[in-house]
């Protein structure tokens, strides 16, 4: 039941509860924790990973059946609900909305434009860019999507292998992010809620029944195993490719598809380097390494394109975008009625899922560093700069390497998605340098991209408190790196995979209950933008209004004020009535 507006608290402010944030900052330590909801979530991860270290035959089985049914029966829902977030941050950022700031009034963001891009894409999708770069243009070229009317191999597949990937790893997923984290720094920056994914249902069940009957703890708590398990995937890729490079270069062979044991040595020593990150806090381990990588994976993709087939890679960006946006609205809504079934479980499923299982984590972690921004510079900015990265990451790599595969180089012959990079790679002169950075690129993005998850899981099981218990952040980080070795012990690729898409599933409905709380409360925003209708009558100026009118965009009795700036100098809006 949505709130009614006459209750003060529907529209709390920063500015309104000083108390509520002096009390967060009262109770420090072990004693800032919120036992219920960390002691929920730790059990089911726990006993997760035993039984799957334990049983790993019997688990894999299990998740396995499960995930068939998920697909089959739940494969439309993920399919609508992606395009959905879409819309809605593009509507959000061009309508009425757009000019209001994710925080107080006057307030400037916290970090550069060139930090909080380099933040954000490096907690979003590093690793996943490291590991299927140039691994997926060149799986769709040699087998095209069902969908696609393309022979394999041919320039008409390579071109659909584009679309795809940019369909992939483009606006889609980077709107699921959107979405969860414009509801977060809204509610925490503006209304001056708790840093909890469940604080912005208050605008739908109230502040009393979210905090007071403990309603928003199942919310939280399944945001903490989302994620945890979303991360751990993403960790298990990591691991698998840096365990290909160093097999690379030890002795000029990669690893067999299936063997875990180097990989799961590659977590051990990794998750070290995500303790000593996770106990530097934000503005010091993740911004250093997030700009330490952008610097290093530029480099890498000036000497590609430079030594590799420039003028193929410069053709193919506008013909890829080309081809992106002409099939952009049949890739969002193809469903398996008609056959594709597999496929589609593999890549798009798989993809959004992955996404939302990532969007606790992503969206708090980009909510945390986006304070200070308007709505429509946040959802601009996080939709469309990382989607050109992407872009640009793909046209590159991927393009480096359907050209070779056109030449004879049988990439996807190789059999294993995590060499793949590496096997464009070997075409090229200095391997051990560019394989280097290739695994030092990874390894960073495991590092930075865990390091953020530990810090956003804190947060969760800490009351949102934004600089959470040290030991407990560090915590986080260790059971991330032990969660991604007991999914790679499970079933390798294939159990990152199920994880992935059977943990998301529930998460679906937390996300559109999320857009629904943030349109509930923009509504109430004194500077929202009213659509004007048809002009009858003008109502004079209005007064100025209150304390209590400015940080609620309400009249103690319920009703709105008029349209218009605070402080009531500008003419008066004409009034639809």
């Amino acid at each position: 039941m949505v709130n009614d507006t006459s209750d003060p608290t529907a529209h709390d402010s920063a500015a309104e509860n000083p108390e509520k944030i002096a009390n967060l900052d009262v109770k420090r330590g072990f004693a800032s924790m919120d036992k219920v909801v960390f002691g929920c979530a730790f059990g089911v991860i726990a006993v997760t990973t035993v039984v799957g270290m334990v049983f790993p035959d019997q688990v894999g089985s299990v998740t396995g059946s499960a995930l068939t049914w998920v697909t089959d029966s739940l494969g439309w829902f993920f399919i609508l609900a992606a395009s959905g977030f879409v819309v809605y941050s593009l509507v959000l950022a061009f309508g009425r909305y757009g000019r209001i700031p994710l925080s107080q009034n006057g307030e400037k963001p916290e970090f550069s434009t060139v930090s909080w891009v380099a933040m954000m894409f490096s907690a979003g999708m590093g690793i996943g860019l490291m590991f299927f770069g140039v691994y997926e243009p060149v799986s769709h070229l040699t087998a095209p999507p069902p969908f696609v009317n393309a022979e394999a191999g041919s320039e008409m597949a390579a071109q659909h292998a584009m679309a795809y990937t940019f369909f992939h790893w483009g606006l889609h997923p980077w709107a699921m992010y959107s979405v969860v984290g414009l509801a977060l720094a809204y509610s925490t920056f503006r209304l001056g809620r708790g840093n909890l994914l469940s604080s912005p249902f208050q605008a739908i069940f109230g502040k009393r029944a979210i905090e007071g009957k403990g309603w928003g703890k199942p919310i939280d708590i399944l945001a903490i195993i989302c994620t945890k398990f979303g991360s751990a995937t993403s960790l298990g890729f990591g691991a698998l490719q840096v365990a290909a490079g160093i097999a690379l270069l030890r002795s000029g062979e990669f690893p067999e598809k299936g063997s875990t044991s180097l990989a799961i040595i590659v977590i051990m020593v990794l998750t070290v380097g995500i303790v000593l990150s996770a106990a530097s806090g934000v503005s010091k381990g993740i911004k250093w390494l997030s700009n330490t990588n952008m610097v290093v994976a530029f480099a890498l993709a000036i000497f590609v394109f430079v030594l590799g087939p420039t003028v193929f890679i410069l053709d193919l960006f506008p013909d890829a975008i080309g081809a992106y946006l002409t099939n952009l609205v049949p890739m969002s809504f193809h469903t398996a009625v008609f056959g594709g079934g597999d496929w589609l479980a593999q890549w798009t499923i798989f993809y959004w899922a992955w996404w939302i299982s990532w969007t606790p984590f992503v969206g708090t972690f980009i909510a945390r560093i986006s304070k200070g921004r308007t709505i429509r510079e946040y959802v601009l900015g996080v939709l469309l700069v990382p989607t050109l990265i992407s872009a640009v990451w793909f046209v590159v790599f991927g393009g480096a390497g359907l050209h070779l595969q056109f030449a004879g180089v049988d990439i996807a012959g190789t059999g294993s998605e995590a060499a793949a990079f590496f096997t464009m790679l070997q075409e090229y002169p200095v391997l051990p340098i560019t394989a280097g950075a290739v695994i030092f690129l990874t390894s960073i993005f495991f590092v930075s991209g865990a390091d953020a998850g530990a810090l956003v899981l804190a947060t969760l099981s800490s009351r949102g408190r934004e600089e959470p218990w040290e030991p407990l952040v560090v915590l986080w980080a260790v059971l991330t790196g032990v969660v991604a070795a007991m999914l790679l012990l499970v079933g390798g690729l294939g159990a990152l995979q199920t994880f992935t898409i059977l943990t998301a599933t529930p998460f679906v409905f937390v996300l559109i209950g999320l857009c629904i709380s943030l349109y509930i409360d923009l509504r109430k925003d004194p500077l929202r933008q009213r659509r004007l209708g048809p002009v009858r009558t003008q109502t004079p100026p209005a007064p100025s209004p209150s304390p209590f009118v400015e940080a609620t965009g309400t009249r103690g009795d319920g009703s709105e004020p008029p349209d218009g700036p605070p402080d009531g100098k500008d003419p008066p809006t004409p009034d639809r009535t």
